[in-house]
């Protein structure tokens, strides 16, 4: 099959011809269908955080057609949809049985060696191993997948929408519905309007936010957010968040800071309320560390950090979808552009120039 291979922090991608065994007990072979380009796979390829060993195939954020099923997998078939995550779980580690499977420690170790559950690689390259991205591997035309972080979805959902639930949609929703529990009638600041930021200002609108601040530094993103949900904007570029924010609102109940940056963090802090929370949804730099006014913590103002959304597949997942179905969830708006494999080296360019919502590669 074809697969975009990164052979180093970086390197350009460049597309081969690699092998693919079988799924083992437990997985599933995927024809993928589409996957979104996401910060995290920017932050491995640029080295910002240290996500996975090299060389390996990149991706993370898909849908696709199950094609296979490995030993003992129930629950599936094939020819059903699916949405792929980096949340799979193991069901027995200490996690798993106290009810977070979002922190799977047998799926951390996966990552952490670039492979699947028992620890190997499905991938390979004239029999040398390739390397899995977060369990999922998704800039390929197939994978092999844990089948617990494969929620199959009705057909009537279109795959290329579908794959942005698989992490944006997952990360910037739950961080609103699931981490911060965002009442009806509160006031909301978001920095960063990227894929995740997007997201993060329509679960706003669906918690029923009354005031939705996004504030981000290009008009096209600020525009974006408008049409998802946002009551104002501020161009950060152009004016002083903070002080335009207090003048809409005071301070705000919940800020979300979206883009992992010290600054941007410090801005979102700044923009707090009395008893406000500021939710931190951006990965920062491996070994990064903030500085923030210890002033508002007399206000009883908290800082809350966020992974994934807080999210539980299962539950979450059927909703997005149904929600998106009914036309409640907006996903149509934020695709910038369908590309293929060889475009991804220059839409990976587009992303560190923070053009655009969320570029999505496609196969036929």
């Amino acid at each position: 099959m074809k697969a975009a291979v990164l052979d180093g922090i970086g390197s350009a991608f460049e597309v081969r011809e690699v092998e693919l065994d079988k799924p083992k007990s437990g997985e599933l072979l995927v024809k993928v269908a589409a996957s979104g380009l996401c910060a995290s796979d920017l932050n491995a390829v640029d080295g910002k955080r240290k996500l996975v060993p090299f060389p390996a195939v990149i991706g993370h954020e898909a849908a696709g057609v199950v094609v296979e099923l490995g030993p003992d997998v129930t629950g599936v078939a094939v020819g059903d949809h699916v949405i792929m995550s980096i949340v799979p779980s193991c069901g027995t580690c200490e996690y798993c049985a106290s009810g977070r499977p979002n922190y799977c420690s047998t799926a951390g170790n996966a990552m952490s060696v670039g492979g699947l559950f028992d620890g190997t690689s499905r991938l390979s390259q004239n029999g040398e191993k390739l390397n899995h991205f977060l369990t999922v591997a998704s800039f390929a035309e197939y994978v092999v997948v844990p089948a617990s972080g494969a929620v199959v979805i009705p057909k009537e959902m279109p795959l290329d929408r579908a794959a942005l639930i698989s992490c944006a949609v997952l990360t910037g929703y739950g961080a609103v519905v699931n981490t911060a529990k965002v009442e009806a009638g509160s006031t909301v600041a978001v920095f960063g309007c990227g894929g995740v930021g997007l997201n993060i200002v329509q679960g706003a609108r669906l918690a029923g936010a009354t005031t939705i601040i996004a504030v981000d530094v290009t008009e096209e993103k600020l525009e974006l957010a408008k049409k998802v949900g946002a009551t104002h904007v501020i161009n950060a570029a152009s004016a002083d968040p903070v002080a335009e924010v207090k003048k809409i609102c005071g301070g705000v109940d919940y800020a979300f800071e979206a883009l992992g940056r010290e600054s941007t963090i410090q801005q979102a802090w700044g923009t707090v309320g009395v008893d406000g929370t500021l939710i931190l949804v951006g990965l920062m730099k491996n070994g990064a560390t903030i500085t923030l006014d210890a002033g508002p913590f007399v206000n009883e103002q908290s800082i809350k950090g966020c992974y994934f959304g807080s999210a539980n597949l299962r539950k979450d997942v059927p909703a997005l979808v149904n929600r998106y179905l009914s036309g409640e969830l907006f996903l149509d708006e934020l695709i910038s552009e369908r590309i293929g494999l060889e475009g991804l080296n220059s839409a990976f360019d587009r992303l560190r120039a923070g053009e655009g919502a969320r570029n999505v590669l496609v196969f036929d």
